[in-house]
């Protein structure tokens, strides 16, 4: 069963950090490139960040540059999000998302981890 497994969420206040994990099983993750996207109530989801399978990554949002982190390990098919200076705005259900284009594309999301920063 393909899954892919958010957590590190929660609450925390303005200028802390959260680091969010995104696990993934039945399927061979090292293969796929990850990304997370998070989504406000009522607004549609945007890009955050992007990483590519050896591990290029690409920092999408800029309201979140020189802030945010991502990474991957192959080995433990994990990705993760290294989130620093947290304001306000950066509250939001954070989705962890895989995809490979061969033959087709592939794609698998998470089920969201939501992150509140608030005082």
């Amino acid at each position: 069963q393909v899954q892919l497994v958010e957590s590190g969420g929660g609450l925390v206040q303005p200028g802390g950090s959260l680091r969010l994990s995104c696990a993934a099983s039945g399927f061979t993750f090292s293969g796929f490139s990850m990304a997370w996207y998070r989504q406000v109530l009522g607004k549609g989801r945007e890009l955050v960040a992007s990483i590519t399978p050896d591990g290029s990554s690409t920092i999408n949002l800029h309201s979140v540059k020189g802030r945010f982190t991502i990474s991957r390990d192959n080995a433990k098919s994990t990705g993760y999000l290294q989130m620093n200076s947290l304001k306000p705005d950066d509250t939001a259900v954070y989705y962890c998302y895989a995809w490979v284009t061969a033959w087709g594309r592939t794609e698998y999301w998470g089920q969201g981890t939501q992150v509140t920063v608030s005082s």
